[in-house]
C-alpha cells in the first residue's frame, strides 16, 4: 500500500493543498467554522456572495430541510464589499488556503465595482462569479440563463483583473454545456458546476409554502446526480477546468465527481449538518487513494470506465 499521496492540484493558474473547497454561501467566512475544524488542511474556502452594497437577505422562514437535502431562499445576505475587505479578510489571509470570493451584482456595473474594489485586496486567490441573479437591465432575466448575457458579463470582468475567473453555472437552463461554451468563449478560466435547482414545497397542516419566498434553491444528496451529469456534459464540452459541486457529503460523492473528470469539488450543505465535512471528505479521498496504490488524485480525474 501507498503510504503518500499527493494530494495537491494545479487548475487555472491556481495551485491547492488538496481538491476539496468549501463551498459558498455554506461556509459563511470561514471564521463562523474555525473553531470546528482547521481549516488550514482544507484546499481553499469560498466565501458567501458578496456584492457592491450590504444586503440584509430575505424574511424568515428561509430555510427548509428536505428529506434529502435543503430549500433556501437566503436572499443573497452579505456584508458588502467594503465591510468584507476590511472586517473579513484580515482573518482569510492567515489561513494558509486558497481564498474564493464569490461575486454577484444585479447589472453589468455592480459586478465590475466589485472586482474593482477587490483587485486591490491582498490574499485573494480567485474570484468565483455567482450568473444566478437577476439582471434589472434586462427585465430581471437571469444572467446564466441567456448565453448572450453570460458571454458579455464574463468577458467586461475578465477584462478587469488578472486573478483566476470562475464562473459558477445556474443549473436551471435546457443546455448547461452551451452555457459552458459560452462562459469559455468570453475567457472564464474554470467553471463550478452548479448552483442550486429551483424548487418549492408547501406544508400541508397550515396550506402555506415552507420558505417566505415560495420558492427557493435545492441543495444537498438529493441533487448530486443531476450535478454529475452536467460536470461530465460541461468537461466534454470545454477545455477549461471544472469544480464539481452538489449533494457531496462523503468521499465517494466527491470521487464520482472527479471519476467524471472534475479537477476539484466543493463541499457544501453537509457543511450545516457537520461543521468538519470538507474534512471527512478529504481524509476519505486520500484513504481511496492509498488503498487502490494510487499516488496522485490526477490518477482518477476522468477516469471513467465505460
Amino acid at each position: 500500500m501507498i503510504h503518500t499521496v499527493n494530494l495537491s492540484i494545479e487548475f487555472a493558474g491556481i495551485r491547492l493543498n488538496n481538491p476539496v473547497i468549501a463551498a459558498s454561501g455554506t461556509f459563511g467566512y470561514g471564521e463562523e467554522f474555525a473553531r470546528f475544524a482547521d481549516l488550514r488542511r482544507i484546499g481553499g474556502i469560498c466565501v458567501k456572495g458578496t456584492s457592491a452594497r450590504p444586503i440584509d437577505g430575505n424574511a424568515p422562514p428561509r430555510l427548509f430541510p428536505t428529506p434529502s437535502g435543503m430549500l433556501n431562499s437566503i436572499g443573497l445576505e452579505n456584508v458588502g464589499v467594503d465591510a468584507f475587505i476590511r472586517d473579513k479578510m484580515p482573518f482569510l489571509r492567515k489561513l494558509g488556503c486558497g481564498v474564493f470570493v464569490n461575486v454577484f451584482g444585479f447589472t453589468d456595473e455592480e459586478y465590475a465595482v466589485v472586482i474593482d474594489k477587490l483587485n486591490a485586496c491582498e490574499g485573494i486567490t480567485g474570484y468565483e462569479i455567482n450568473i444566478s441573479c437577476p439582471n434589472t437591465k434586462h427585465g430581471g432575466m437571469v444572467f446564466g440563463q441567456n448565453p448572450v448575457l453570460t458571454r458579455q458579463l464574463v468577458s467586461m470582468l475578465k477584462e478587469r483583473t488578472r486573478r483566476p475567473l470562475i464562473v459558477k453555472l445556474s443549473p436551471n437552463v435546457t443546455d448547461v454545456a452551451e452555457l459552458a461554451r459560452a462562459v469559455e468563449d468570453a475567457g472564464a478560466d474554470a467553471l463550478t458546476v452548479a448552483n442550486t435547482f429551483l424548487a418549492m414545497a408547501i406544508d400541508v397542516a397550515t396550506f402555506k409554502p415552507r420558505i417566505k419566498t415560495i420558492t427557493g434553491g435545492l441543495s444537498g444528496p438529493a441533487i448530486r446526480p443531476i450535478t454529475l451529469r452536467m460536470v461530465y456534459q460541461c468537461v466534454r464540452a470545454v477545455k477549461i477546468p471544472v469544480i464539481g459541486l452538489g449533494g457531496i457529503v462523503k468521499a465517494e460523492d466527491a470521487i464520482e465527481y472527479f471519476l467524471a473528470g472534475a479537477s476539484a469539488v466543493q463541499v457544501g450543505t453537509a457543511s450545516f449538518y457537520d461543521p468538519r465535512a470538507p474534512l471527512h471528505v478529504l481524509e476519505g479521498l486520500e484513504r481511496f487513494l492509498k488503498q487502490r496504490n494510487l499516488s496522485s488524485i490526477r490518477d482518477i480525474v476522468g477516469q471513467m470506465r465505460q
